[in-house]
């Protein structure tokens, strides 16, 4: 009897306990899917929990950003997506995230169990339970919602920004888009971080350096039915992939499951060759974005709906403002943001997925303010006197950037909705959104021609994509066989697929993938641009800037056509020592993997060659009287020249700067590695010596009467000899690389360059090299103005 009073009087001041919490006259109620309660005097957030071990989605995100690309956290940037459930421990709620990388998918309850067992889970938070009563728990949600879950703090420190730690006193719940809906609940709070700014980034952007303050956002999101059916993930698809390991799996069977990531779509009519989605797929706009940017982005994102229509869908994909009072953050919405920072930067594509199965609950995307600005600079550079009559003839060079950020929309959307980069789309007839595009301008009868800049609309590869992950099949149908078809009808096609990795330059080896090019060979293409650029450098004047602008926003103009051959050298060098294969499966007929043609190779080194001749690199004389000193106000930046002369224009480093370039790939280890196993494969292949011998006849061979030009050959002498000497002591070098390396550094210690001076210096650089090759560093050139992204994109996705 006592028992039962005692636990009567627990019960009843349980009771009056929520009672006291939940009748509070300041309480503000919340009804959603988790009932939660604001204390304005206290600044408290209650959350009601009615189920335990009920599973949901938990999404965190930054609701406003630092505005610095370098720093990397942004307005509107998504975090991490998480499947978690409360469970009760003692007098605690636990918020539990289950280990899903590991399962099993089976009935059989105790191989399940064991999985679970034998791989740790997190423990997310734990919050003292205020009150329970009939099964509902009252807990304090505010220090959850006050912790640093998108780890700011982390990410400062990791850019070296300072060691900063949150400071409660300054921080708070927000209220203006904490709110709550059937499906999802989301709440905000302003967080501010005090420490020590040690980073130039931070102290750019923000007011008081030691405290930086930002909301965070977090969403608890109800997961989807059992409906969705997950589509197997194929290497030639060109969608983005899941995988985990299910450990019911037959021991014949491969343990690691793959699965590509969607938004679930099906049509009203599966049986009509045409019908209209149950659930559409709608992004919206952020109706911050201005126009005409707004328009443009509006049309560029409208295009992936022409593939869904080629699938059997009517309106499938839509694109609409978004709704006055809806946020961004609302994982009920697709967005497509507007991003502002100091600097240009990057745009992103990124997904919040059901971790159990792929499905895109939320695509986000988010654009650079600052990128059409700079294409609108190429366009400015490259254009001839464009303000030689009157100043507000911009429409030009607004078209061609505009025509860029359509582009743009449809690539980062198209990370979105479950598709990765095609980095070889570029030289098949620009086949897909989703390469970087770097404008395709021509010279027409000694003429620029800019009506070719950017391609519009979807290519041929962006709608085989949208077959593969979003095509309905009858149930009659073998869904895996017809997948396979079309992606053979692609093959047939002759559409490629090379994704990220295969595609950067430094040791990259594919041929015909590569960021920001053009053409069908990237030797025809690099000629091309070469001869554009010095029609270009020709025609470039003080008409190119507005009158009254100084002069130094003329030299800041001139950097990217200077540079405007960066991306396609990149793209070249690939294919000295390169190769040529495919994400080949069996039985696919596919080419696994060949040595480039030696011919092809060959042509190409001859066309990358000319980027570090003296003539290529030496701006002409007549035009250094453009770039005087720095105006007053216009300092130079990290998007302008740099140089040695102090305040004087430095033509001598500018080369410098683009001879690195080129070597800097031409001569990487891995690449000379690749030469030497290519030549004793096949012995009249290109091997490390016949590029070694062809780079010395275009420097430390090279003479000239111009002084100028000696002058500027020194500088790509340097270089050649510093990435020489890189390739002799570099720990991923071969043995035999090495050894050519170190014959050729003795063979330039020989020759006899002409001038005393410049002869001792090389002798004096070789000699310490020998004496001490451990403490050989690669010296850096002067730093190249930013590039990624110019005139185009580089992004990540989730």
């Amino acid at each position: 009897m006592k028992n039962i009073f005692f636990l009567l009087g627990i019960f009843l001041i349980s009771s009056q306990f929520q009672a006291q919490i939940l009748d509070k006259k300041d309480l503000k109620s919340y009804d959603g899917y988790f009932d939660f309660y604001y204390e304005e005097s206290t600044d408290k957030i209650y959350l009601k929990v009615e189920k335990l071990n009920d599973e949901f989605l938990y999404v965190n995100s930054l609701a406003t950003g630092i505005g610095s690309n370098d720093i990397g956290l942004d307005r509107g940037q998504l975090g991490d997506e998480r499947v978690v459930y409360f469970e009760k421990a003692g007098n605690k709620l636990l918020l539990i995230q289950p280990n899903l990388k590991y399962r099993a998918n089976t009935n059989n309850t105790q191989e399940k169990k064991s999985i679970e067992q034998a791989f740790a889970k997190s423990v997310l938070f734990g919050f003292k339970i205020l009150s329970k009563k009939n099964g509902v728990y009252i807990i304090d949600f505010t220090p959850f919602l006050l912790e640093d879950a998108h780890g700011v703090s982390n990410r400062l420190k990791r850019k070296k920004e300072g060691t900063y730690k949150l400071d409660a006193s300054k921080s708070a719940l927000s209220l203006e888009r904490t709110k709550a809906f059937p499906e999802n609940v989301e709440f905000e709070a302003l967080l501010t971080f005090k420490g020590n700014p040690t980073g130039k980034n931070l102290k750019s952007v923000t007011p008081t350096p030691s405290l930086v303050s930002v909301v965070q956002h977090h969403s608890f999101v109800k997961l989807p039915d059992n409906n969705y059916k997950p589509r197997v993930f194929d290497t030639r698809s060109g969608a983005i992939s899941m995988s985990y390991m299910d450990y019911s799996t037959p021991i014949q069977d491969n343990i690691t499951k793959r699965f590509i990531i969607r938004h679930r779509l099906e049509k009203k009519n599966p049986r009509s060759k045409k019908s209209e989605a149950k659930e559409p797929i709608i992004y919206y706009l952020d109706p911050g974005t201005p126009e005409p940017v707004r328009s443009a982005l509006l049309d560029g994102a409208q295009w992936w709906n022409e593939a869904y229509e080629a699938i059997g869908y009517k309106d499938a994909f839509q694109v609409k403002m978004l709704p006055k009072g809806a946020d961004p953050m609302d994982c009920r919405y697709n967005v497509i943001q507007w991003v502002h920072r100091s600097t240009r930067g990057w745009s992103y594509g990124a997904s919040v997925v059901d971790p159990r199965t792929g499905e895109i609950i939320k695509g986000h995307v988010s654009l650079g303010s600052l990128r059409i600005r700079q294409d609108f600079m190429i366009a400015q550079a490259l254009m001839n006197k464009p303000f030689a009559k009157r100043d507000d003839n911009y429409q030009p060079m607004l078209d061609l950037a505009l025509a860029r950020i359509r582009q743009l929309s449809a690539h980062e959307i198209g990370h979105t909705i479950g598709f990765a980069h095609n980095f070889a789309a570029s030289t098949n007839n620009r086949a897909s959104v989703m390469d970087y595009p770097h404008p395709q301008i021509s010279l027409t009868d000694g003429q620029i021609d800019f009506s070719n800049a950017y391609a519009t609309g979807l290519g041929d590869w962006d709608k085989v994509t949208v077959a593969y992950s979003y095509s309905e099949f009858d149930k009659k149908q073998d869904e895996q066989q017809e997948l396979n078809k079309i992606l053979k009808q692609a093959q047939n096609d002759g559409l490629r697929f090379i994704t990220d990795s295969d595609a950067r330059a430094a040791g990259g080896a594919h041929a015909l993938a590569h960021l920001w090019d053009n053409g069908k060979t990237p030797e025809d293409e690099l000629n091309a641009v070469l001869k554009l650029r010095e029609q270009a450098i020709k025609n470039f004047s003080v008409d190119n800037i507005k009158s009254y602008e100084p002069y130094s926003v003329l030299e800041d103009v001139f950097v990217p056509l200077y540079f405007y051959h960066r991306f396609q050298v990149e793209a070249a060098t690939k294919v000295i020592g390169g190769l040529d294969y495919n994400y080949a499966v069996k039985n696919d007929d596919q080419l696994t993997t060949k040595s480039v043609a030696v011919n092809m190779q060959k042509q190409t080194l001859d066309a990358v060659i000319k980027t570090i001749e003296a003539e290529t690199l030496a701006i002409p004389k007549e035009k250094l009287s453009l770039f005087p000193p720095r105006a007053f106000g216009y300092n130079r930046s990290r998007e302008s020249f740099k140089g040695k002369t102090g305040v004087a224009f430095d033509p001598l480093s500018a080369a410098n700067t683009a001879s690195d370039m080129t070597l800097k790939y031409l001569l990487h280890p891995q690449r000379a590695n690749r030469l030497t196993l290519q030549k004793s494969l096949d012995e009249n292949q290109l091997g490390l010596e016949d590029v070694v011998s062809q780079v010395l006849k275009n420097s430390f061979d090279k003479t000239h009467k111009d002084p100028y030009l000696v002058e500027i050959q020194q500088q790509i002498n340097v270089n050649v000899l510093k990435y020489l000497m890189n390739l002799a002591v570099n720990s991923q070098s071969y043995f035999q690389v090495k050894a050519i390396a170190n014959k050729t550094i003795r063979d330039i210690a020989k020759k006899n360059l002409g001038f005393e001076a410049i002869q001792y210096q090389y002798n004096l650089m070789i000699k310490e090299f020998y004496e001490h090759p451990e403490k050989f560093e690669l010296e850096s050139s002067p730093k190249i103005p930013d590039g990624s992204p110019i005139g185009s994109n580089l992004c990540n996705y989730n």
